[in-house]
């Protein structure tokens, strides 16, 4: 049996919302300080000026990938702390991992600016976002087993969250698996997937 502590801790929505939106700020912020303006003392001509951004282009791709990223996620989250009625401690240290994965966007977001035309890079970026995926469906999965969500969610919208985040990561991996063929074809799928899921087009799947 479960201590009295254990039975009441974690159980406040709002705090683990606060929570969630003040890492994903914090971590959408560390991404944009790896774009650093090219330096004075470089730059001698417009040529020069142009050649230093050009040489940035690869930072800037991982940047709005990365971005749009954790702007999915961060919706994924809140729809689904949306559908809570209340929370528990396994749900809160369920959501305090994912949130773990959304830390380690920055740093796997600079590894693949770094060294795009390597595999590996390309490998650890797409791993990152499928442990933050499968982090967040397995919190979806505990809400529903331990009937946290609210009276008026039905077996038809536990099963499209659900849908949604598997048919995701299976989109993602197929673009990561892509990188047997060429790491940059690898990357333009997992930005055209992402673009797809941020702007809503008709391919992405209905909650």
């Amino acid at each position: 049996m479960r201590s009295l502590y254990n039975r009441i801790a974690g159980q406040n929505l709002d705090r683990l919302s606060a929570l969630s939106d003040g890492v994903f700020s914090v971590a959408m912020t560390l991404l944009v300080l790896d774009l650093r303006a090219p330096a004075a003392e470089a730059i001698h001509s417009e040529h020069d000026l142009l050649s230093a951004l050009a040489a940035l282009t690869p930072r800037l791709i991982t940047y709005m990938m990365s971005f749009l990223t954790l702007g999915i996620f961060w919706l994924g989250q809140q729809a689904q702390l949306d559908r809570l009625a209340r929370s528990d401690r396994d749900l809160a240290w369920l959501h305090i991992a994912f949130l773990f994965g959304v830390t380690l966007i920055p740093f796997s977001t600079a590894l693949l600016a770094e060294f795009m035309s390597y595999r590996t890079a390309l490998l650890l970026y797409w791993a990152n976002i499928l442990l933050i995926g499968v982090l967040l469906y397995l919190t979806w999965g505990h809400a529903s087993r331990a009937k946290l969500v609210k009276d008026d969610t039905t077996p038809v919208i536990v099963a499209a969250i659900c849908r949604r985040i598997l048919i995701a990561q299976s989109l993602y991996a197929f673009g990561a698996a892509l990188c047997v063929f060429n790491p940059y074809l690898s990357i333009a799928v997992i930005a055209l997937i992402q673009i797809n899921y941020a702007l809503a087009l008709p391919l992405t799947p209905r909650r």
